[in-house]
């Protein structure tokens, strides 16, 4: 497929990142690994794995537990190259915390985006993904009691929102990195409406569109219509399959984020329901941004779930 090229795809490596305690109990203890200080020794093997797939880059990741050249050696190490990376900045209020406009505290809450605009930087990437947080408190309505349907919308806290984005966006434009509105399911910015206001309101030359595509469907959002468009300020894209029984579902009965992962909602390309060759058909010709594998839940082991990916990536390489 033209608009699909070889040294512009890269794998997430959240399948060995994101998972369940016991693997053969989807309802035990959900771990996620970045955040664990052990996880360093394991990721020289996980980015070996991901080479070993078939993959030439991967998503760029730096633990918060090493340097930049400490990572930079186990990418080289491992023989790939970095795609763009993730960067989500919260609501303060969320978090309890009021800032005074212009205050030192209202500064450095965007000392996160700054981090990732030096790491892009450093290994030489222009682009980044940027999302809303995904907030897990106790009273979470979008993670934790209905996911996927814009639950307790209020266009006050969007505004806000907005705000908080468009400032990391600015932030990240004075540093050289071009931002991408990221939509992620059990965030303030997860349906269409909220999608399109956030892009409405940031000037594009400081915003463009970085989409997730199994999160647009499992909101109940065409990608390939999405992506048709916003093609003139399309930056990357996250791809993933979905089993949209899982999905559907979710908008019929309230629906926890977790509660639908542990059902087997993520998918590798191709074993799910979306039309990802028409998500693929519908980028725009000679378009040269960054296509990420991202399966948030494998459905199998690790690197049977990369070999899988790449496979689906390779059949249409052409």
């Amino acid at each position: 497929m033209k608009n699909l090229a070889a040294d512009r795809v890269a794998l997430n490596p959240i399948q060995w990142i994101n998972v369940k305690a016991d693997p053969a109990d989807p309802g035990s203890e959900s771990l996620w690994l970045f955040a664990e200080p052990s996880f360093r020794a394991d990721y020289p093997g996980v980015l070996a794995a991901i080479k070993a797939a078939g993959f030439a880059s991967t998503m760029m990741e730096v633990l918060d537990t090493q340097t930049l050249q400490n990572y930079k050696g186990m990418v080289d190490d491992a023989g790939l190259t970095l795609a763009p990376g993730y960067a989500s900045i919260a609501l303060p209020e969320d978090h309890g915390v009021t800032l005074e406009p212009g205050s030192a505290a209202e500064v450095r809450w965007y000392d996160i985006i700054r981090r990732r605009a030096e790491e892009s930087n450093y290994f030489g990437l222009d682009t980044v993904f940027l999302a809303p947080e995904v907030w897990w408190g106790d009273v979470t309505v979008r993670t934790n009691q209905q996911v996927a349907v814009g639950a307790a919308f209020d266009q006050g806290r969007l505004n806000r929102v907005i705000d908080t984005i468009g400032t990391a966006a600015e932030i990240l434009a004075a540093e050289g990195i071009r931002a991408g509105l990221h939509n992620h399911i059990g965030t303030w910015v997860e349906t269409e409406d909220e999608i399109e206001q956030v892009l409405a309101a940031v000037p594009s030359n400081l915003l463009g569109a970085s989409f997730d595509v199994g999160h647009l469907a499992w909101a109940g959002i065409d990608p390939a219509a999405m992506i048709t468009r916003h093609a003139d300020r399309l930056v990357d894209l996250h791809l993933k399959d979905l089993n949209m029984t899982i999905a559907n579902a979710t908008h019929e009965t309230p629906t926890p984020y977790n509660t639908a992962t542990d059902a087997g909602l993520f998918l590798e390309p191709g074993l799910g329901d979306l039309d990802l060759d028409g998500v693929i058909a519908a980028l725009p010709e000679a378009w040269r941004g960054w296509v990420i594998i991202e399966v948030d839940r494998a459905s199998m082991p690790p690197v049977a779930s990369a070999d899988v990916s790449w496979n689906w990536v390779q059949n249409r390489l052409g």
